[in-house]
Parts: C-alpha cells; structure tokens; sequence
C-alpha cells in the first residue's frame, strides 16, 4: 500500500481537527452573554468533567482502538468534534455544558487512534518521517487557529459566537477524511502479524542494530538487562483479550522494573498533571486579571506563540549538548523549578503581560521537556512497549490530575478560587523540582560510589529525535 494516500488524509485531518479559532477564548465566550455562565460554574463545576471522562475513557478506548483497527475509532473522535461544537453553538445551561465537556474527552480520548494508526499501515523504516508529519501538521493546524481567531477577534472585530461557528467548519470538515481511510489489517496487540527479520532490523534505530531495542535503556547504560517480549517468550500472538491483558501486564511489570525509564516515566506523570491544570485553567486566570468584557484580549497570539516556540524548543532539543543519561534528572530539577517560577509570576504580578509572557515560557518549557522524556524512553523500547508506557504513563498523569482537580477545583472538595489554585499548582511544580534534585544528587554519589567505567553509550544532543509521537 501507497504511505502517500493514508498520509496526507492523515494530515488533513490533524489539521482540520486541531483549526480551532474559539479555542483561545473559549473561558471568554462561556462567561460572555451567550452562555451567561460564572466563573464558579466554568471553572469549578464544567471544566472538571473533562479530567473525569477523559481518565475514565482512556484505558477502554485503548483496548477498543487496537481490537477494532484504529479507523472505527478515529471515526468516533471525529463525530465527538463535531458533536462538541454543535453543543457549544446551540446548547445553553450549566447542565448541557457538562454534557458537551464529556464528549470533549471522549474526543481526547480517542486521540490515541490518530497516532497509532499509520503504524499499522506503513513499513518500521518510514515510522519516524510518516510521524513527523502527522505531529507537524496538528501544531501547524492549533497555531494557524488561535492565529486566525485572533485576527477576526481583533481586525474582522466578529463576535466569539462566529470562531466557535468556524470551528464547528473546520470540525465538519475533518469528519470526512476518516472514512476514506484504508481498514487496516493488523494493530500492535489483538491483530499482530508476525515480524520477520528483516522488518524487525528496518524498525530499529541505529543504534538498536548493535544493541537489542529491549536491551539499550538510555538513562543509564550500565543497568542495562536483555528483557524478551512476553509475546516473544510465549511464542503466543495473544488475540484474545484476556492474552492480550496478561501479555501488557507482564510487558508492564518488565519494563518499569528499569530505574531509568521509571525515573523519566515519573516525570512525565508529574509534570504533564500540572501541565493539564495550568492550560486548562489559564484562561480563567487571564479573565480575572483583564475581563474580556472590558478590555481587548490577545489569547489567540499566546497560544500561537506558545505552540510555535514550544515545537523550535522540541526541535533545539537535538542541539543540546547534554548527557541526559548523567544530567536527566538535575536537568528536570532546573527545568521543573522555571516552570514552577511561570506560576508564580502568572499569580502574584496581577499584570497580563507578565501573565502571558510566563505562560509562553512555561508551555515551550514543558514542550522542550517532554521530547527529551519521550525519546528517553520510547528508545528502549518495542512499537508494542512503546504504546504501553506511554499509555500507563498518560493514564497516571490524568489519575493525578483528577486527584488534584477533586480536590482543588470541583465544587465537591475545595472549590478554590482560581488566584489559589494557580498558587498550589506553582508549588506542585517545586516539589517537582525538590524530588528530581533529591534525585539527582543520590545519583551522581552513587555513581561516584562506584567508580564506573567511562560511559561509551553515553547519548548526546545529536541523538535526540523530535519527530517521535508523544
């Protein structure tokens, strides 16, 4: 099969279900005239429900994306869209907006099929440059609509009502490119086809090709211990979902028993939790600080802004001259103590400008961070691994951020107010910080302990690979 056909409907739909002018806004036009909602409703009551449903999804689409072959349930995300944005243009009530958050993460959700999909259609050797596309292009697609939302917010001066209408287009158009989709034949675990040798050495990197792919764990090359996939080990393909659950349990149990990929894997949890909570809630802060109803707003150049120096800080990520397999984790303290500093400045100053400039920093931060975790890790690992750990690691995260968001936000527990939370979560990222420097040091006096032998392996900025999924 072509990879140019199954790309570029791909392509076209990342970009349309990410063009999402009302995005930037979205606080604003809930708390404006058309829905007339407070504060309180919006940020403690109908945000809340998209953590929820999104954990509460995640691990059933998982299974269901890979036993019914990924387009079934791009199909399904992009009816969500669709359906999310009609709510958003038409429904009015508390109630009715909680129902609209609910399809919202199930449309979340269901990204994993977007990412997964072109795995089960082109060759190992083109994985890199067919996801390097695919990611491209849905980064393109946000910035182009905060972009263009702001435009006709500013210059066109259109109402809030006519982004979220042009946002409901662009969804609208998305939903045509799944159904021409070719229907794969085989998926990472409930319809696997057996890899011959040849397949197998395309898929793995250079590096791979002198070590095992299971064997290089690239935080720490002296720990590194030869794991057979448990799929491999039974000489079983494990169609069945019991076999499959038996064989991601074992997978589970295998691969975070390697310090290294659980000490990235930790922060990715930690951190994406408390990423979650500021975007989510960063537009309630902005309102606080420079209503919408009284002054002009400039959230559509921010998320622009953002999203294009978070992707050149991903990219400059291979430019890095640092060890990570001996700095990583001092290197997350740093990192985990500016993001937490972008807090606090979005809190105490009470000045927009700061507000925006520290939000900038903050998302191309995480952005830059989590390339570097998410190269960390899938380098050790199979496709079939791979989509594990990132999998557990997205769900703990979201584990996390509904513990936090019960507790914090939603109406039920503490109801902050958002000048509160955004202090707690600024104080969650230093405690971040505070663990991985703890982390760091007892590192380094072990290594020193032992004297070890010069590390040969040891990966470099050039090594680091931008275009791996998240």
């Amino acid at each position: 099969m072509s990879v140019l056909y199954p790309t570029i409907l791909l392509c076209v739909y990342g970009f349309f279900s990410n063009l999402r002018p009302s995005e930037p806004f979205l606080t604003a036009f809930l708390m404006g005239p058309d829905k007339n909602l407070t504060q309180t409703q919006v940020v403690n009551e109908i945000y809340p429900i998209w953590t929820y449903s999104y954990l509460g999804l995640l691990f059933p689409v998982f299974l269901a994306t890979d036993y019914l072959c990924y387009k079934p349930v791009l199909i399904l995300q992009a009816v969500s869209f669709v359906v999310t944005y009609s709510m958003l243009v038409k429904a009015q009530g508390l109630t009715s907006m909680q129902l609209l958050e609910f399809f919202y993460g199930l449309a979340t959700a269901t990204d994993v099929a977007y990412y997964s999909y072109i795995y089960s259609v082109v060759e190992p050797a083109q994985y890199q440059r067919v996801t390097g596309y695919c990611r491209s292009v849905t980064l393109f697609g946000s910035a182009a609509g905060s972009l263009a939302g702001q435009l006709l917010l500013s210059v066109a001066r259109v109402p809030l009502l006519c982004l979220v209408v042009v946002t409901l287009a662009a969804a609208v158009v998305a939903f045509a490119a799944p159904w021409f989709l070719p229907m794969p034949s085989r998926s990472l675990f409930f319809h696997k086809r057996p890899e011959s040798e040849e397949e197998t050495r395309r898929s793995r990197s250079p590096t791979d090709k002198t070590e095992g792919a299971e064997s290089k764990v690239p935080l720490n090359p002296e720990d590194v211990v030869l794991v057979p996939r448990s799929g491999e080990a039974t000489g079983r393909d494990g169609s069945g979902i019991a076999e499959v659950l038996r064989i991601l349990w074992q997978d589970f149990l295998h691969c975070y028993a390697h310090r290294p990929l659980l000490a990235w894997s930790v922060w990715w949890a930690l951190s994406t939790c408390g990423y979650f909570q500021v975007v989510n809630y960063a537009q309630a802060l902005w309102e606080t600080v420079r209503p919408s109803q009284d002054f002009h707003i400039y959230n559509g150049y921010v998320e622009t802004l953002s999203t294009l120096l978070g992707a050149l800080a991903a990219l400059a990520v291979g430019y890095l001259p640092v060890r990570w397999s001996l700095w990583g984790e001092l290197a997350l303290c740093i990192f985990s103590m500016l993001m937490a500093m972008c807090v606090y400045v979005m809190v105490t100053l009470g000045n927009i400008w700061m507000c925006y400039a520290s939000y900038v920093v903050f998302r191309a931060t995480y952005m830059l961070l989590i390339t570097v975790a998410t190269y960390q890790i899938a380098a050790s690992l199979s496709m079939q691994r791979y989509a594990l750990v990132f999998g557990v690691n997205t769900f703990m995260a979201l584990l996390l951020q509904t513990l936090l968001t019960v507790v914090v936000v939603d109406s039920a527990g503490l109801g902050l107010d958002i000048f509160p939370q955004f202090l707690i979560y600024g104080s969650y990222f230093a405690v971040i910080s505070v663990v991985f420097l703890l982390a760091g040091f007892f590192k380094l006096a072990s290594r020193r302990r032992r004297h070890p032998e010069p590390d040969v392996l040891a990966d470099s900025g050039g090594e680091t690979d931008p275009a791996c999924p998240p």
